[in-house]
């Protein structure tokens, strides 16, 4: 049986494929956040195979933790008020919002609804 929120791990794993690819695609001048953003991409497409294969929450909170580092990295790599910041900031903020959704999705699933169609209320005669 798939699960429903495993829609969002392929999300991620399109999102970690931009990573990989976008240091050819955007040219980025300093090496330093070419292999930041090119290492944390191919991680984030591991762990989104390893979690659309068998899911397990820590995958999540991996990615969670991916998508972290990727917006506070510029800072720490000094590679601020580039193209390369702008991609990592952007990418980070979207795998870690699809990381939280999916772990408040697996902690809070919806409750299953009475379809008022399939259960019409019980005669009273």
């Amino acid at each position: 049986m798939r699960r429903r929120e495993a829609i969002l791990d392929i999300y991620n794993l399109v999102l970690g494929l931009f990573l990989v690819l976008s240091p050819w695609l955007f040219a980025y001048v300093r090496r330093t956040a070419s292999t930041d953003i090119w290492v944390s991409g191919a991680l984030i497409v591991l762990v989104s195979i390893a979690a659309i294969i068998a899911f397990s929450q820590w995958d999540e909170w991996i990615n969670l933790a991916l998508g972290i580092w990727l917006i506070v990295s510029p800072w720490v790599l000094g590679f601020t008020n580039t193209k390369a910041m702008h991609v990592s900031i952007g990418v980070g903020i979207a795998v870690a919002y699809l990381a939280l959704l999916e772990l408040w999705l697996v902690h809070y699933p919806e409750p299953h609804s009475t379809n008022s169609a399939a259960h019409p209320p019980a005669s009273t005669k």
